[in-house]
């Protein structure tokens, strides 16, 4: 792989700013020589020219363009590291990455993530929904700050740590008039019913399986589904029942219209969020946990 000398890149990087080496030489109190060298040694490391004659100008090549889009990067995070390490304020605000569980439903990961988007200072909200085991190889390698999922991680060979933040029995929700119906001899009632089930593998299909072979229920199932608020859509428009958590009740009414058929109190539903250290130290991952053990 080829290397290059980041001092040779930062003298690239100022010329490029300041169009000549001249006035390069003015900034970095080098002779002109010394800063043609540096140049040409990077030209021969990339294997490419990077600036071309305008004038007395230089200007940049195509891939000199390039090379400096990623100097003018590799510069800027240099001066933020010194002023986080200095506890100075940085213009740019702090990144963080969340991986989501597609089973997931949207309105419990916005509940968990809101409180990020009122710190101070701000904080730039990145997530990325996907699988599970996607999500925590991206986390393994520092993709991602964190992963909020609806079961915790095995770790197998890479160590990660669960935090829970909520646990809430589960429900069976249905548009307003199945639920009347479908109340009545409840959880009876469901068999032979039309049911949106989620997919094979995830922890709520589990535990359903489970409780409806302990019951002898044999619900009519007519779709499964990887995404939970697609799984919520289908339901809201008459298409069955399903199940969900509990603490979904309120925004299932409100949004979708939906009604509670009957709890599960048996059956529970938990959320994890997902990190690779046991001592936070990112804040965002932090406010994110504490927020949930306060609510």
């Amino acid at each position: 792989m080829a290397w290059f000398n980041y001092s040779h890149l930062h003298y690239f990087w100022t010329v490029a700013q300041e169009g000549t080496i001249a006035r390069a030489t003015e900034k970095l109190n080098v002779t002109q020589s010394t800063i043609s060298e540096q140049l040409k040694t990077l030209e021969e490391t990339l294997g490419e020219k990077l600036f071309e004659r305008d004038g007395r100008r230089l200007k940049l090549t195509e891939v000199g363009t390039l090379v400096y889009r990623y100097a003018d990067e590799i510069f800027t995070l240099g001066r933020e590291l010194v002023d986080a390490v200095s506890d100075r304020p940085t213009n740019r605000p702090l990144r963080f990455s969340v991986g989501i569980s597609d089973v997931v439903p949207k309105a419990v990961a916005h509940r968990f993530l809101s409180p990020v988007l009122k710190m101070m200072p701000e904080v730039q909200l990145l997530c990325v929904e996907d699988q599970p085991e996607r999500l925590l190889a991206s986390l393994a390698i520092h993709d991602l700050d964190l992963v909020i999922s609806d079961a915790p991680s095995s770790g197998g060979s890479i160590r990660l740590f669960n935090h829970l933040l909520a646990e809430s029995h589960v429900t069976v929700y249905a548009p307003v008039k199945l639920a009347q119906t479908l109340r009545k001899r409840f959880p009876l009632s469901l068999h032979g019913t039309r049911f949106l089930l989620p997919q094979r593998g995830s922890a709520l299909r589990q535990k359903l399986d489970q409780w409806f072979d302990a019951h002898d229920i044999r619900p009519k199932v007519v779709a499964e589904f990887q995404d939970a608020a697609l799984m919520t859509v289908f339901g809201q428009f008459g298409d069955g029942a399903f199940a969900a958590a509990a603490l979904m009740q309120d925004e299932l009414r409100r949004a979708f219209r939906l009604a509670r058929v009957g709890d599960i109190p048996q059956m529970r539903s938990s959320f994890f969020a997902i990190s690779r250290e046991r001592k936070i130290k990112h804040p965002a991952v932090a406010v994110v946990i504490s927020a949930a053990k306060e609510a």
